[in-house]
């Protein structure tokens, strides 16, 4: 009859025992010592925690708060000058402030700036918004391309980079030559700053009037340049730090 290892305290054909088996004791069946396997459960623990850890600083990393170097004013256009824009677009005296609101995760204001001379044929309008994101650092979605960034981007258009300005910056690029308007995006930090520029053409009979002096028609690369320097104005009236 073929005995059992564990019984009869062999292992293989070889009749030695090794170190692993302990001696019976008279009466008591041999016990074999196992050996126990630290060797790999403390590679796995020390495997885990590293992923773990790893995870943890990644996730920790996305749900940081943003560092905040500006501020808000209910009153927005007191910062908003556009005088860059003002002065390439031949004015745009009436301004509307829109105050926003105060959350615990975003803060943000706004303020319109348009010219007054619908006679004329053309109307221009800019608008400024701020936002201080808080709790989620906007980094992560600040390139997608949004509904309402869409409203700026025609005919097949995208975004092109703005270097210099911020940390990130993206400019409406068109779709086709008879595109006007831009609208021009900047992050830095938790602050997100959108400049929009929106050109109207004024149809119907009774609004021309041809003894109005016609407003500028300013090609891309001027509107685009206005703009970047009145966001990097603006972004100067509000930094704190």
């Amino acid at each position: 009859m073929i005995g059992d290892p564990e019984l009869d305290g062999e292992w293989g054909p070889a009749a030695s025992a090794p170190a692993e088996v302990v001696e019976r004791e008279p009466g008591r069946l041999p016990v074999r010592a196992r050996t126990r396997p630290w060797w790999w459960v403390a590679a796995a623990v020390v495997a885990t925690s590293a992923l773990w850890a790893g995870g943890l600083y990644a996730y920790g990393d996305r749900t940081a708060e943003p560092e905040i170097r500006y501020r808000l004013t209910d009153d927005l256009c007191g910062q908003y000058k556009a005088p860059t824009l003002e002065g390439l677009l031949g004015g745009l005296p009436d301004a509307a402030a829109e105050a926003g609101s105060r959350h615990p995760a975003l803060d943000w204001a706004a303020c319109s700036r348009s010219s007054d001379r619908q006679a004329s044929g053309r109307v221009f309008d800019t608008r400024a918004t701020v936002e201080l994101h808080k709790k989620i650092d906007p980094a992560v979605e600040f390139a997608l391309d949004t509904p309402g960034s869409r409203m700026y981007v025609y005919d097949g258009g995208a975004w092109e980079s703005v270097p210099g300005l911020g940390e990130q910056a993206l400019v409406t690029r068109p779709g086709g030559e008879t595109e006007s308007g831009l609208r021009l995006r900047v992050r830095d930090g938790g602050a997100v700053f959108a400049i929009d520029v929106t050109i109207f053409d004024v149809r119907g009979e009774g609004v021309f009037d041809p003894r109005v002096d016609p407003l500028p028609d300013p090609d891309r690369e001027a509107l685009v340049a206005a703009a970047v320097e009145d966001a990097r104005a603006l972004m100067t009236e509000l930094r704190t730090s």
